[in-house]
């Protein structure tokens, strides 16, 4: 519960946290970046870890001086390449082994074979949407993986998406983040980083909701009607 507590309250005050890192371990705290970047990309079970947030702060620092602009963007991007190519070869490694039954109810191989069917013919535009997304820009990899997608498109897309979400973050924090009225509502202003990448995710989720729902009805009005 501590733990959560800390987590939060780091990712809210994530400018402040961060300008401690700074004078605490000077040169180092690259070393850390790299790492929370790698890790929130790069492992399933990491979702948890800041992105987008963490990359906003990173050029708000970058504007006063106390990180460097241009080597922090290069080692972001090369955090966030490998950390998606890790992902996608651990997915590999384990679909064949987990979804290896003919008829299984949960994992058989029909659902390998959707999967990679899936990421073959939409991979690259969900490797690049993913990374704007928070939680499913750390399962995508690892489900393209799964599909057994073709790595060397995979790894075009994750180049890309990975440069693209990493130059559109850090610049506009380093030309936003000094702004009084962000400066002064930063907390506010990652919530809504948090937050409002997702929103996609969720109106989606509720438009399939609502289309399996009005199926259902459809097919309970057909029973009737042949009743």
């Amino acid at each position: 519960m501590e733990f959560i507590q800390d987590l939060i309250d780091f990712i809210l005050h994530i400018d402040r946290h961060l300008l401690e890192l700074c004078n605490a371990y000077g040169t180092w705290v690259y070393a850390i970046l790299f790492l929370i970047i790698f890790c929130e990309t790069g492992f399933v079970v990491t979702p948890f870890l800041p992105g987008d947030s963490l990359l906003f702060a990173v050029g708000s620092l970058a504007a006063i001086g106390a990180l460097d602009f241009t080597f922090s963007i290069v080692l972001l991007i090369a955090a966030a390449v490998l950390g998606d190519t890790v992902n996608y070869w651990i997915g590999n490694y384990v679909g064949p082994k987990v979804f290896h039954q003919e008829h299984g109810r949960l994992l058989n191989k029909e659902y390998l074979i959707r999967t990679h069917q899936f990421y073959e013919k939409h991979g690259g535009k969900t490797i690049v949407i993913a990374r704007f997304l928070p939680i499913i820009r750390t399962f995508a990899p690892f489900v393209a993986g799964i599909g057994s997608m073709t790595y060397r498109r995979f790894i075009f897309y994750n180049i890309f998406g990975g440069a693209l979400w990493v130059l559109i973050f850090i610049p506009a924090g380093y030309f936003f983040g000094s702004v009084p009225l962000v400066k002064n509502n930063f907390s506010l202003v990652i919530i809504a980083l948090v937050l409002i990448p997702g929103i996609p995710s969720v109106v989606e989720f509720i438009r399939i909701q609502l289309k399996r729902r009005r199926a259902r009805k459809q097919v309970s009005h057909n029973e009737g009607d042949l009743r």
